[in-house]
């Protein structure tokens, strides 16, 4: 069984060739990428990355500046829109796709459902997001089915809360954006003023709010005492479902959920099992609180969670020397018994680029800590797109800012994925030596993540306490762990160091018993990411070294007879 390697791409800019570009520009001016740019050939490239999913990320309809009322779309109004081209998290339609991804605007949704058969046809599957905690201000489904009532139809705005309403009010108050342009009588206006997304409880939400978006209510009276009204189920809940089986429909895979932990365990609990009822599909919950994650696991059947607040935070400051590598050991420790069902990564859109100034300011770092994300247990594993490439996230592109992110905002295109798409050639003839070769590591590792038994499948032992006081091992930058599955065992040891070093690792006899492998017995030995054999052996009586070049690791597999 494969691992889960998940691709995170945001078509709005991958497809986009466009350059030169303007800051804050229109979408006249700086283009949009488009459902099409993902060929047969693209897919093909992707997948030789070891990838097995691609979360299409901001496919959705969304609130944007765009005017696409020729199209008979509601146009938004500027104010409660982020960027010119929109937040992908101000869902505007359930029921729709953004428009600026179609080649024709009225085939968006057969453009969609195409790109899921290309995807599919391409031997992967597809992953969307699905925004249950808030929608666009104002949000207007177009394109639900005529049986469908849509949100907030029917809601009592008298009240600030009832059980029944889709949205949470602030009665006899209008909403007031301090921060807003004057625009005539084109200003905005809410009366009463709902509540914002971020659980801003006030009529006045803040620029740092997030003010473009409204709470859904799924039944938790938050100015009460956050008691729940779930008996008998909320309209939202039953809303929800309807969008979750629309989309699994069109054959969508999986949904990662955004901010799942901002509504309550029991509508997880409730509706991931009816959609599984009726589609083998996934749920990725998006969450950062600990003490929640067995809650939502166990609870809410979400099959995996955001390692974000633990792995992440943890790799991310060994790669920045603000950390010991052996650290890394209380990430798998505090997760005992549920790391399975963690989702390991080191870049999404929400996070800064590894080569970004913010983070480690150079590429090589993310070697090492992608050995260890993709291959310390048997979880799946995700790359954002352009990470592959080194790519540094540094353009100041309008409404995001120079903050070593690639803009979710703003209409953009990313200069090392038009090097790599290369014309339409996906051949990679533009980019240097250098980002050519960190795309060949990167597949390499996922791949030998993905297929490898004992990385998919197999046991798993920390070598780092046999190591503490190892005077040829620095636990500082280095760290090492098996793996073992069947007649198979893999020792991995990754150097987060600047500088080549020759270590000594230490395999104690805990790990033979524990792993079940004879001491000191022959065995093929094969560097899987060089393909490099010879006959070796492994003991508790001398340590085992090797060479690790700086930013770097070695996978060796031990195959006994």
């Amino acid at each position: 069984m494969d691992k889960m390697i998940i691709y995170q791409v945001f078509p709005r800019w991958f497809g986009n060739l466009k350059s030169p570009l303007v800051k804050n520009g229109s979408v006249r001016e700086n283009g949009v990428g488009k459902f099409s740019a993902f060929s047969p050939t693209a897919l093909a490239k992707i997948k030789e990355l070891g990838t097995t999913h691609i979360w299409y990320t901001g496919v959705i309809e969304h609130a944007t500046q765009t005017d696409y009322s020729a199209y008979q779309i509601r146009k938004d109004h500027p104010d409660v829109v982020k960027g010119k081209a929109g937040s992908p998290y101000a869902i505007k339609d359930y029921y729709d796709i953004d428009p600026d991804l179609a080649e024709k605007v009225p085939n968006r949704m057969k453009e969609f459902e195409a790109l899921v058969k290309r995807t599919h046809d391409a031997g992967m599957k597809v992953i969307i997001d699905f925004v249950p905690n808030h929608v666009a201000r104002e949000y207007y489904s177009d394109a639900r089915m005529s049986y469908v009532e849509d949100l907030g139809q029917h809601d009592d705005t008298t009240k600030g809360f009832d059980r029944n309403n889709n949205f949470y009010y602030i009665p006899g108050c209008p909403l007031h954006l301090s921060f807003a342009e004057a625009h005539g009588d084109y200003d905005y206006s809410e009366f009463p003023a709902k509540v914002t997304g971020n659980d801003c409880f006030s009529p006045c939400p803040g620029k740092n709010d997030w003010y473009e978006t409204v709470k859904l209510n799924y039944g938790v009276d938050y100015v009460n005492g956050r008691i729940g009204h779930f008996n008998p189920v909320p309209g939202t809940w039953t809303k929800m479902l309807d969008i979750l089986l629309y989309w699994a429909d069109k054959g969508v895979d999986g949904f990662r959920c955004d901010m799942a932990e901002m509504v309550p365990v029991e509508f997880w609990n409730w509706v991931i099992p009816k959609v599984k009822e009726k589609h083998a599909v996934c749920f990725i919950a998006e969450v950062y609180n600990p003490a929640e994650y067995r809650n939502y696991i166990f609870n809410g059947h979400f099959d995996y969670l955001y390692d974000k607040v633990g792995l992440y935070d943890t790799v991310r400051a060994v790669m920045c020397n603000q950390a010991a590598a052996n650290t890394i050991s209380y990430c798998w420790q505090s997760l005992e018994g549920i790391q399975s069902h963690m989702l390991n990564f080191l870049e999404n859109h929400d996070e800064q680029r590894i080569a970004s100034y913010f983070f480690a300011g150079d590429h090589r770092p993310g070697i090492p800590g992608m050995i260890v994300s993709a291959m310390m247990n048997t979880n799946p594993v995700m790359i954002y797109s352009g990470q592959e490439l080194g790519e540094p996230g540094m353009d100041e592109e309008g409404f995001s800012g120079r903050d070593g992110r690639t803009t979710i905002f703003d209409y953009w295109s990313v200069e090392s994925l038009r090097k790599w798409i290369n014309d339409w050639k996906f051949d990679g003839a533009g980019l240097t030596h250098e980002q050519r070769e960190l795309r060949e590591k990167y597949a390499r590792i996922l791949n030998v993540a993905k297929s490898e038994q004992a990385i998919t499948q197999g046991a798993f032992f920390d070598l780092m306490y046999a190591n503490s006081r190892n005077p040829y091992f620095n636990s500082n930058s280095q760290y090492a762990f098996m793996r073992k599955y069947r007649n198979e065992v893999v020792l991995i040891v990754v150097n987060f160091d600047k500088s080549e070093q020759t270590v000594r690792v230490k395999i104690p006899s805990d790990a033979f018993l524990t792993l079940g492998f004879d001491d000191n017995k022959a065995a093929t030995q094969t560097d899987l990411l060089t393909g490099e054999t010879c006959i070796s052996t492994l003991t508790a009586a001398w340590p085992y070294q090797l060479v690790l070049p700086a930013y770097s690791g070695k996978v060796l597999k031990f195959t006994y007879k």
